[in-house]
C-alpha cells in the first residue's frame, strides 16, 4: 500500500491534508495579537526588515501587485502610497479581517482583500507585475506548488520577492537566538496572547524550513531567473527574489 504523504508542521509530520486546517487554527488564534506578538519577538525589528523589503520591491504607479500571505496588510500597507493596485491575499479570513479594520482606521483605502489558497490561486495567467510574501510561505502545505502558482500569475518580466525566517550563519548569535526562541517566545505568546503552543509552532515552523541557498534552489526550480539571496543579521531572516524573464 502507498503510504499517505506527510509534511511538517513544526516539529511534527502530519498527514498533508491535515496541515492546512492546523495551520488555519494557529493563525485564527493569533489574529487579533499578532502585530502585538512581531514586536515583541523581534523587539521592533521586524517592522526595519519589511521597510527593507518593499524598497527591495520598488512598488510603482500603475503596477498591479499580488501580496499573497498579506493577512494584516504590513506590507501592503508600505506599498500603498506608491499608486500601485495592491491585491492583498490570505488564506485566512480571520487575519484579513484584522487587516481590513487596520486599513479603515489608518484610512488607507484601495487596497483589494481576497481570501486564496496559495497554492491554487483564482486569479488569471500573467495578472500581476510583482508578487510578495512575508513571513507566510513557510506555513503552505506545498511551498513548490506556491512558487509554481505565483510564477504563473506574474507577467512576463514579473518579479517575485519573499521575505522569511531562515537560519543564521553569524557564530554565537545561532545559539543565542536557538534559546530565546524555543524558551523564550512561547512564554511571550502566552502572557500576550493568551496562547504558547500556536507561537511554539511558529518557530518550530522557522527551524523545519530549507535553509537560503535551499530555497533559492526551489525558486529556481519553479522556473525563475536571476535569482538572488539577501541575508539579514546573518541569515536570521532572508529577501529573496527572482524574476520571470
Amino acid at each position: 500500500m502507498t503510504q499517505p504523504e506527510t509534511v511538517s508542521f513544526g516539529y511534527e509530520d502530519v498527514p498533508a491534508e491535515e496541515k492546512q486546517a492546523r495551520v488555519g487554527a494557529v493563525f485564527s488564534s493569533v489574529a487579533k495579537k499578532y502585530d502585538i506578538m512581531n514586536d515583541a519577538m523581534s523587539g521592533g525589528m521586524h517592522r526595519l526588515w519589511k521597510d527593507r523589503f518593499v524598497r527591495r520591491v520598488k512598488p510603482r504607479d500603475g503596477e498591479s501587485i499580488l501580496d499573497m500571505a498579506g493577512g494584516t496588510g504590513d506590507i501592503a500597507f508600505r506599498m500603498a502610497p506608491s499608486g500601485a493596485a495592491i491585491t492583498v491575499s490570505d488564506i485566512n479570513q480571520d487575519m484579513l479581517d484584522v487587516g481590513m479594520e487596520r486599513a479603515a482606521k489608518r484610512g488607507i483605502g484601495g487596497l483589494e482583500w481576497s481570501c486564496q489558497n496559495a497554492e491554487e490561486l483564482s486569479f488569471a495567467d500573467k495578472s500581476f507585475d510583482a508578487y510578495t510574501i512575508a513571513f507566510g510561505i513557510r506555513n503552505v502545505t506545498h511551498i513548490d506548488k506556491a512558487l509554481a502558482e505565483a510564477y504563473r500569475v506574474l507577467k512576463r518580466g514579473g518579479r517575485f520577492y519573499c521575505l522569511e525566517f531562515s537560519t543564521t550563519e553569524w557564530p554565537g548569535f545561532a545559539q543565542a537566538y536557538d534559546v530565546y526562541s524555543h524558551k523564550l517566545v512561547p512564554q511571550i505568546g502566552k502572557a500576550i496572547a493568551g496562547d504558547a503552543d500556536s507561537y511554539r509552532y511558529l518557530i518550530e515552523s522557522i527551524r523545519r524550513f530549507p535553509k537560503m541557498r535551499e530555497f533559492e534552489g526551489m525558486i529556481r526550480t519553479a522556473g525563475f531567473r536571476h535569482t538572488k539571496v539577501e541575508p539579514i543579521m546573518g541569515g536570521l531572516v532572508a529577501i529573496h527574489s527572482g524574476w520571470k524573464v
